[in-house]
């Protein structure tokens, strides 16, 4: 049977006056609470919840807030040391994005999470920069959690995953990898860019074994000449069977939807 939780204290319309060191405010809600340049030191604020708060220029020294919720809460010009966030969420909050960096939890998938509610956090505040650095982050968390999960030795991860868990963590760390390989995962126009070009490269190599001088150089040079017709379908090849046609029009048409869901990803953060 679920029950309320008894330590829970609303805190409303309050000021801290001073400074705060060694303290626990551990499942409170705080609403339009303000401090300005103070310094909480070694302050427990685990489980508790902040909207619209303002706390402008403070520094929060070895905190914890695991567990907390920021709702359109103001930290501009606050400063974060050796503080844990561990399962945090932030919605319309205005944070500094080196948070990102110097606060970010230890374990991959928990950095992950935390990454994530800061990306959407500045996408609702249209601060396409943050953003754009928080996408980074997220992703190399995943990956490096994927890779973990089905690679590493460690305790935490044999035991967590096992046998046909670890299977799929390595499928997903395979299937993420590639992705990230072919258009970074839906974030970067140059991987797309490249892996066009290690397509003219291929189609290139195929057309000098199609035409039967794949012995001569300049064949394939030729054929990645042309590539480039054949991928944007300019002129009629009849020389190639209609499965090659067939297969690089398909390629074209999911290149140009890479292209369009990375400009349109790029433009709604603006």
């Amino acid at each position: 049977m679920l029950s309320a939780n008894t330590h829970t204290v609303k805190c409303e319309d309050h000021r801290f006056d001073a400074n705060e060191a060694n303290s626990s405010f551990t499942h409170h809600v705080f609403i339009r609470l303000s401090a300005k340049q103070k310094t909480f030191a070694s302050v427990d604020f685990k489980y508790c919840i902040f909207d619209g708060c303002y706390l402008r220029g403070c520094r929060f020294i070895e905190c914890d807030f695991t567990g907390c919720r920021f709702l359109s809460t103001n930290f501009h010009g606050s400063t974060f040391i050796s503080c844990q966030f561990a399962y945090a969420t932030f919605e319309k909050t205005m944070i500094a994005d080196d948070i990102l960096e110097s606060q970010a939890p230890d374990f991959e998938n928990q950095k992950e999470r935390f990454a994530r509610s800061l990306r959407i956090n500045y996408q609702q505040l249209g601060e396409s920069v943050s953003a754009n650095k928080a996408i980074k982050i997220e992703l190399e968390a995943t990956k490096t959690h994927l890779y973990e999960a089905w690679h590493s030795k460690k305790d935490y991860y044999r035991r967590k995953y096992r046998g046909l868990e670890r299977i799929s963590s390595f499928l997903k760390w395979l299937w993420f990898t590639s992705l990230h390989v072919l258009w970074g995962n839906g974030e970067s126009a140059i991987r797309l860019l490249f892996s066009i070009i290690f397509l003219f490269i291929a189609m290139g190599v195929y057309d000098a074994f199609h035409t039967g001088d794949s012995g001569q150089l300049k064949s394939y040079w030729n054929g990645f000449c042309i590539a480039p017709e054949v991928f944007l379908g300019i002129r009629t090849f009849p020389q190639y069977p209609y499965w090659y046609l067939t297969a690089v029009g398909a390629l074209r048409l999911l290149a140009f939807a890479a292209l369009t869901s990375i400009l349109i990803k790029r433009f709604n953060r603006r």
